[in-house]
């Protein structure tokens, strides 16, 4: 089958440029070297680090906290409120903080402020969405205003890596003003201070100057909520932004022949897929779900609607992630058999399936998938709503969630713990699967330190997945951000928006 692909019109363009004139008031500033201004899809769903980790989210808060480790652009990982850690025994891990870092109400970063960050964050009773990247942590305890320790539920071999996004929250005023209280008005570490919140348009930051580490480049940070693509584009070019994310192919070759903008481009560790509810008609029969796997035409995708950025994968992960398998194999495109598989269904592939989706992904694909399902012979209908709604939803479990529903995970952690556990075990809300096997072999993985048996266990969940088809993997996603010319910064393939390791040139 072919991709039609999308067309440009003058007078849309017309449109949006009158947009970014008018989107944010009748006569919106221009940004400068003293202001960064930053598009982003949507608003923040929250500014805790700990109730959410959204992309408009975490773009924000990243730069308001402190995590206790954290990658360098090479992806290593390396110090950040830890200066350095031991491992006690396999389930206990020592952590020397620095001794420098104050929060921005000026208050002393201790040991207590560690701990109680962790146990927050692993309370059940909390309700945070990253629970099942840090549930294997069973205690952690101030040893010394200086020092934490953690202990796991048995080995725990993505530790490290998932502590790489667990901000340091301060005890004292968390508990003080409560919960909401602190999501309206958050205080970290940072090299940003949050300033104010205008829901619905824009976060406004300000430079921490009194920052431990590298300081912020500019004086002050505007996170806008720009959830039309051709208004983020219009205003890069423009002059009336600095920095927009989620661009598409299409708008990335735009840029090419721009004077004020250009396009910074990286693969990531994001997957697309596609999630199928096995516990629901229609799609708790597999020969079904196999033929959906059949009906997408991944390389279709990449190259007729991303622009050849972004690359097809055979399993839920991408390379730059530990657990991914080489030269791995899964359901490839067939259509032929795809109808085959759904004619043999008889009526019950003829039943509506509801296409869940959110304004943050990328339509065309989104369209595209519907098509291809249902030029297989299945029924799919597209619904969309809000982000936060659909975050909401997809968390839900199986009972609770839509049939089918269009994803890009990254757990920001380069480990298949943080994309297989929770997509796939029974454990998690994100799962619309139940199969005992996946679920022994992830505990497996889990509790090794030992990388070989790791990749073995993750292998077989891997061609569980390609037997199954609980979800289908597409493709590595590629990261496409509009920046003018003069921000330097480097995508990176965890998609962390570290605003002090941009600069700007003259």
């Amino acid at each position: 089958m072919s991709i039609l692909s999308r067309t440009t019109h003058v007078a849309a363009a017309l449109v949006a440029v009158l947009a970014a004139t008018l989107a944010f008031g009748a006569a919106p500033a221009q940004a400068s070297k003293e202001r960064l201004v930053v598009d982003l899809v949507n608003e923040p769903s929250s500014l805790d680090p700990q109730v959410q980790w959204n992309p408009d989210s975490y773009y924000v808060y990243r730069n308001i906290f402190d995590n206790l480790v954290t990658r360098d652009d090479k992806g290593e990982i390396v110090p950040q409120v830890a200066a350095s850690w031991k491992y006690l025994s396999d389930t206990e891990i020592e952590f020397e903080l620095r001794p420098d870092i104050t929060f921005h109400d000026g208050s002393k970063l201790t040991a207590d402020d560690v701990a109680y960050s962790v146990k927050r964050i692993t309370d059940p009773k909390f309700g945070s969405p990253q629970l099942g990247q840090f549930d294997k942590i069973t205690d952690a305890t101030a040893l010394s205003p200086s020092k934490v320790k953690l202990t796991t539920n048995g080995a725990y071999p993505a530790l490290l890596a998932q502590l790489v996004k667990l901000s340091i929250v301060p005890k004292a005023i968390v508990e003080a003003v409560g919960k909401d209280a602190f999501n309206l008005k958050p205080v970290g570490s940072g090299p940003y201070k949050f300033e104010a919140w205008q829901r619905g348009v824009q976060v406004s930051l300000v430079r921490n100057d009194a920052y431990w580490g590298d300081k912020g480049p500019f004086p002050a940070v505007i996170f806008r909520a720009v959830p039309d693509g051709a208004t983020r584009l219009a205003n890069l070019q423009a002059g009336t932004s600095d920095l927009g994310v989620t661009l598409d192919s299409d708008q990335a070759g735009q840029l090419k022949s721009a004077t004020r903008a250009k396009a910074l481009i990286g693969l990531t560790e994001r997957v697309a897929y596609l999630r199928l509810n096995t516990v629901k008609p229609p799609f708790d029969n597999v020969k079904l779900r196999l033929a959906a796997a059949y009906a997408i035409d991944k390389e279709g995708l990449v190259d007729g609607l991303l622009g050849g950025f972004d690359k097809p994968v055979s399993q839920l992960l991408t390379p730059v992630s530990f657990g991914w398998i080489e030269g791995l194999k899964g359901p490839s495109y067939d259509l032929a058999k795809a109808k085959a598989l759904v004619a043999e269904a008889g009526p019950a592939a003829k039943a509506e399936i509801e296409l869940s989706t959110a304004p943050v992904f990328d339509q065309r694909i989104v369209q595209a998938i519907q098509q291809q399902l249902n030029d297989a012979g299945l029924n799919v209908k597209i619904a969309m709503s809000d982000m936060a709604s659909y975050l909401k939803r997809s968390q839900a479990g199986p009972e609770a969630t839509s049939t089918l529903s269009f994803g890009r995970w990254s757990c920001a952690c380069q480990d298949a713990d943080g994309v297989l556990f929770p997509l796939i075990h029974k454990s998690s809300g994100w799962s619309a699967y139940r199969n005992s096997k996946a679920d022994s072999l992830l505990e497996e993985a889990r509790q090794t330190l030992d990388k070989d048996k790791r990749l073995a266990a993750y292998k077989q969940v891997h061609e569980i997945i390609a037997a199954e088809a609980p979800l289908v993997p597409l493709y590595q996603a590629a990261v496409i951000y509009g920046a003018t010319k003069n921000l330097q910064f480097k995508p990176t393939p965890n998609e962390s928006m570290f605003l002090n390791r941009m600069s700007w040139t003259d």
